[in-house]
């Protein structure tokens, strides 16, 4: 029996996510920039809440695929994420995240950084459940939706060549290479 094909057929726009922080000293580096790590965190928490809105069961983060960092973000500044499910496979859901910082002083808005995100779906026991179908409606979701299957297929093709290369590894671990 096919689960998947049970399933609602859901929006992008049921999936959307938004979340708004607050850069403090404690989320910065010595420069007063925020940290990297945490700037992952926020993003992997927007993606999660994409995600759990398209499959409405519990979710994981597979994978954190692309992050760009363009731009510095300062204490004090405003960070608003958005997030929205890009396309949905047969457990997994790629979902695409945005970021601006707004300086409200200023009253201007600046992209800061995007990332990809992989997200599975699972049950209460953590095995694998089928996620329901996206279909995208306005022109660049049909084109986030086709660009997430070749950047999936990249993905596919990256963990062919690392499974390959393992038993390779494996049998130089107890050699000494040159310099």
């Amino acid at each position: 029996m096919d689960f998947a094909a049970q399933l609602p057929t859901r929006t992008v726009a049921e999936s959307r996510s938004e979340m708004t922080e607050i850069i403090l000293p404690n989320d910065a580096n010595t420069l007063g920039n925020l940290l990297g790590g945490r700037l992952m965190h926020f993003i992997d928490l927007v993606g999660a809440m994409a995600a759990y809105r398209h499959a409405r069961t519990h979710v994981v983060t597979a994978s954190m695929d692309h992050i760009d960092f363009i731009a510095p973000v300062h204490v004090g500044d405003l960070l608003i994420l958005k997030s929205s499910v890009n396309r949905a496979f047969n457990t997994s859901m790629e979902v695409g995240v945005k970021v601006w910082v707004e300086n409200t002083i200023a009253g201007i808005h600046r992209h800061v950084a995007s990332a990809y995100l992989t997200f599975v779906a699972v049950d209460s026991q953590g095995r694998r459940v089928p996620v329901p179908r996206l279909q995208p409606e306005a022109a660049e979701e049909k084109q986030r939706y086709e660009d997430a299957a070749r950047r999936r297929e990249l993905r596919q093709k990256e963990l062919e060549r690392k499974r390959q290369a393992k038993p390779r590894e494996t049998a130089m671990a107890g050699t000494v290479r040159p310099d």
